[in-house]
């Protein structure tokens, strides 16, 4: 591919990472990989055919890992975009590993950082990432305690000029505190949707310090109830449930970036049409109850 991307039809508008610009409406490649984020897809050509539509529709912004397969997504990604358009920028993350039985140890020792970065370096194609964010809490949980030993690993490989910029996955106010006396954070990416809204205070923080938010899971861990209630306001506005729940993130602040996950075309349309949806003060109301 040799396309430079079009942001100009995506809802949401843009969002500056240090100096990458990238559409708030992103796209996550975990999902291309096979079930449970493991071993190979059953539709390799159908994976390469989601991506190359996601550059399609104008998306600048694709979040990944070597982990994730391991190594199977990147190389997806690799296969369908390389040599990659101009503007579009890949955020990958290390910290964790897969071991034979599809379990995500930690993986934070410095020999193990370097060797991810590598990874992610050879298996994408790339000579220097753009982001790279160190997942220090747990599967979608912060962990409270001290990052600052492999932050500065990751600020070191920075120095040398392997990645552009730093991001920290499932992380405190103060863990990302700390980072930042170590070295710029660019974007934070927590589990946060409408019925998991603990980051509240801390999204409301990263906007007036010009830093990206990334929601993972915008409709995980919703009860019955909760889920009754988003179908409502979703039925009443005509659209699916997920389509209100990326609205609302994309409403919720201007540093929500999305990162919606799909090894399909069509649903890939479906969560970018859908973000686009307009939400009336009614239903605004409506779901910024759901979290409370």
């Amino acid at each position: 591919m040799t396309t430079t991307t079009s942001t100009s039809t995506l809802p949401g508008g843009t969002f500056t990472m240090g100096d990458l610009e990238v559409t708030r409406v992103g796209y996550g490649a975990m999902q291309l990989a096979g079930p449970g984020v493991f071993g190979p897809p059953a539709d390799r050509a159908g994976a390469v055919e989601v991506l190359r539509e996601a550059v399609r529709l104008g998306i600048t912004h694709i979040d990944t890992s070597d982990f994730y397969g391991p190594h199977v997504t990147n190389e997806i990604i690799r296969e369908a975009l390389h040599p990659y358009p101009a503007g579009l920028h890949l955020v990958t993350k290390v910290g964790a590993l897969r071991d034979e039985h599809g379990g995500w140890p930690v993986a934070m020792a410095p020999d193990q950082l370097r060797q991810a970065v590598h990874d992610n370096l050879e298996h994408l194609g790339l000579d220097v990432l753009d982001v790279v964010n160190l997942r220090v809490g747990g599967f979608d949980t912060p962990e409270p305690g001290s990052i600052a030993a492999p932050f500065e690993v990751l600020a070191e490989l920075q120095q040398q000029g392997l990645i552009r910029h730093l991001g920290i996955s499932t992380a405190t106010r103060e863990q990302v505190e700390e980072a930042r006396t170590i070295a710029p954070v660019v974007c934070v990416q927590n589990r946060y949707n409408l019925a998991h809204r603990d980051d509240d205070e801390l999204i409301d923080w990263l906007a007036g310090e010009g830093i990206a938010y990334v929601p993972y899971f915008p409709l995980g861990g919703f009860t019955p109830l909760q889920a009754d209630e988003l179908t409502f306001v979703a039925t009443r506005l005509g659209a699916t449930p997920m389509s209100v729940a990326l609205a609302w993130l994309l409403h919720r602040s201007p540093n929500v970036l999305l990162i919606p996950g799909t090894s399909s075309v069509a649903h890939l349309r479906e969560n970018v049409a859908g973000a686009a949806l307009e939400l009336d003060d009614q239903a605004l109301a409506e779901l910024d109850a759901i979290g409370r």
